[in-house]
């Protein structure tokens, strides 16, 4: 074999409605290594070119999205646990690419990068457990004064955006993206803007998974420009703002209002950062749900006890 043969370089693209294809506008931004060293600042080597998302990609997007959230919200949060959990299995296939790609996105040690694969991946695993037990925390019967059966269910909010972390490229990144699909809702992702090489490759593991084509989709480019439709969108549900700084926050929240989205905050109310790495507990989980309430007679009480 030949020590002259040249390298292949691979091409990051978006990924949209199960498909992979190049931004609409044709346009793309060099993403570059974080430097590692002690007191280096800034960013390093080229790594590729991705692909910078228009508009109109984040309309194309919402429309796969919104396609793809009949099938998934209808499926049974058995069914949907199983197909997180084959998420998780291809992660762990494809490990060493994405600690390559998260050393190189964090600027971190390859066993440090390695860490923060192996903690996103049993992150994955951990929501896909909740599937099919949120419903039991968050509803249940309620008891009333009356012949009747009091029954809240919890039902997915429908399409959510989500702003991906822009430090924590992978385990942030799952972390976001997980709770929302977990719960029946479809997601459009923008993911962080120099850092977004883990997400992309995110993409094709989803796409060579059981997850049907438009339950996620993934955009890269300049956040801000990005958010904004989709912030605004009025076949947009809801919206998380963790990948947001405080001005663009506010920005998108106001537009967010227009259609009465839900939203996330961007951090936690005293101002922190947040800790990816900490117990990721319930909450996004349920920040994404509405609660049902259904109403229904049970039939004569007599003396004895109930008449069903």
């Amino acid at each position: 074999m030949s020590d002259n043969r040249l390298s292949v370089f691979k091409t990051y693209k978006l990924y949209v409605g199960g498909k992979f294809p190049r931004s609409e506008s044709g346009r793309v931004y060099e993403v570059t290594a974080k430097k590692s060293a002690p007191g280096e600042a800034g960013r390093g080597k080229w790594l590729a070119n991705a692909p910078r998302s228009s508009r109109k990609d984040a309309r194309d997007a919402v429309v796969a999205a919104r396609k793809a959230f009949g099938g998934w919200s209808g499926a049974t949060a058995y069914n949907r646990g199983q197909v997180l959990y084959r998420v998780a299995e291809m992660l762990e296939g494809r490990k060493e690419q994405f600690v390559r790609e998260v050393a190189d996105a964090e600027g971190l040690s390859k066993s440090k990068a390695a860490a923060v694969v192996d903690a996103a991946i049993d992150r994955w695993v951990w929501y896909a457990g909740w599937t099919d037990k949120i419903g039991q925390v968050v509803g249940g019967a309620n008891p009333v004064a009356g012949p009747f059966f009091n029954l809240s269910t919890p039902e997915p909010t429908g399409v959510v955006t989500v702003l991906a972390p822009q430090e924590s490229s992978f385990l942030g990144l799952v972390s976001v993206i997980a709770p929302v699909i977990a719960t029946g809702n479809t997601a459009v992702v923008v993911a962080s803007a120099d850092s977004p090489l883990p997400a992309l490759s995110l993409g094709e593991v989803l796409a060579t998974s059981d997850l049907p084509s438009g339950v996620v989709n993934i955009l890269s480019g300049d956040t801000a420009e990005i958010a904004a439709p989709l912030a605004s969108h009025q076949d947009v549900n809801a919206i998380d703002l963790t990948g947001a700084d405080a001005a663009l926050a506010k920005e998108l929240e106001i537009a967010a209002a227009d259609n009465l989205k839900r939203v996330v905050r961007p951090q936690p109310v005293d101002g922190g950062s947040v800790d990816w790495t900490a117990d990721p507990g319930t909450h996004r989980l349920t920040a994404f749900l509405e609660t049902k309430t259904v109403w229904h007679p049970t039939g004569a009480l007599g003396a004895s006890g109930s008449s069903y």
